[in-house]
């Protein structure tokens, strides 16, 4: 197994751990083998079946799969087959549709976005998953067509309102900065007004995020990058919707963030069926 497997099979035994407990009452009532398959409820894009099938690592079942992540799927589609021990099959099959139904959500929930972006401009998902589950949610965000921002805060230093407080102005935090992060780390810098965008870039910002500013500021941001810091990217971001989100890409920004993709994308709807 490669590092990513090794991740999911302990991801997926932290989820039989949750469901399981102390084990499953109705195990000692089921005998023999059976056929199970996994079939759609709904329509999206699925996801999720890059952990489903490390099941048979942990289960005596073999699992046939009829869609890849990343694919479009249709009520009635038959996602997967389950075959082998009947009391395995039933005991993972509450964490099986739990995984496929989240996944599949967010995965359908990001299509939506990135279908909007029409390849002209970036979607980014964001920090705001559920706990212990963000590398989970990002992979299924990935798969609905959008691009992972910041898996956490050791892959980019984002200064947010928060930081700034702490120092006396953006050029100050940004040179504190540069003396203790590794040299190949980007310095993304969270402005609300076209002022404090003009002071980051000035002060050396890598990535400029225009949060919560109206759109004729953020033009106003992206027109004053063009004439004077070509090479710094743009990104907005702040109540960001899929009713919204074709004026922030007209604005001429880079990239776009919304953690709506993660936090309000809702279950799909997948079923187990016995076959007999």
């Amino acid at each position: 197994m490669n590092l990513m497997e090794f991740q999911i099979v302990d991801f997926l035994k932290e989820v039989l751990k949750e469901d399981l407990a102390r084990g499953d009452l109705a195990r000692s009532i089921i005998k023999g083998k059976t056929t199970a398959i996994i079939k759609a409820k709904s329509e999206g894009i699925i996801a999720g079946i890059e952990y489903i099938k490390h099941f048979d690592k942990l289960a005596d079942v073999k699992i046939t799969t009829f869609k890849k992540d990343k694919e479009e799927y249709k009520n009635g589609d038959i996602i997967l087959e389950i075959k082998g021990s009947a009391k395995d099959i039933l005991s993972i099959e509450r964490s099986m549709l739990n995984i496929l139904q989240h996944a599949s959500g967010i995965a359908s929930n990001a299509y939506k976005f990135s279908k909007k972006a029409k390849n002209k401009i970036k979607i980014l998902d964001t920090r705001k998953t559920r706990p212990l589950l963000r590398i989970f949610e990002k992979y299924a965000a990935k798969c609905g067509g959008v691009t992972n921002h910041r898996l956490g805060v050791d892959d980019c230093l984002m200064l947010k309102d928060t930081h700034l407080a702490m120092f006396n102005s953006i050029k100050e935090a940004i040179e504190k900065s540069r003396e203790v992060i590794p040299f190949t780390t980007k310095i993304e810098v969270e402005c609300e007004t076209f002022e404090m965008a003009v002071e980051a870039m000035k002060a050396g910002a890598d990535i400029i995020m225009c949060d919560n500013m109206n759109f004729e500021e953020i033009k106003k941001v992206v027109e004053y990058r063009n004439k004077n810091y070509p090479l710094i990217l743009l990104e907005a971001s702040g109540n960001v919707t899929l009713e919204n989100i074709e004026e922030y890409i007209k604005t001429g920004v880079d990239a776009i963030s919304s953690g709506a993709i993660i936090h309000q994308a809702t279950f799909k709807d997948f079923s187990m069926k016995i076959k007999k």
